[in-house]
């Protein structure tokens, strides 16, 4: 299957699986770190012009898929996602919207 610009897409599901997918991913992500964030998030712009980043990039079709398969929320792009992540994942109470 040749994969065009008009799909389908290659994104990790829920599952932390690859999917082909008929809709394009809202987000994108790290394989090995383990991060996600938006496609225009400058953090993962900067890493992909140095030559990184590329090999281990992955999509997702919403955030709740990247939250699923075990992605955390980026902190340079998504700061209330991640200060929300961070207090969760450190059993913390409140919301710091």
């Amino acid at each position: 299957m040749v994969l065009t610009l008009n799909g389908p897409w290659r994104l990790i599901g829920a599952d932390g699986l690859e999917h082909l997918s008929d809709q394009p991913g809202q987000f994108g992500g790290h394989r090995r770190s383990k991060i996600y964030g938006r496609l225009d998030c400058p953090g993962a712009l900067r890493a992909i012009a140095r030559g990184g980043y590329v090999k281990h990039r992955v999509f997702f079709l919403d955030a709740q898929a990247a939250q699923a398969a075990g992605y955390r929320p980026c902190a340079v792009c998504m700061p209330v996602q991640y200060k929300r992540w961070k207090m969760s994942a450190a059993g913390l109470p409140g919301d710091p919207a």
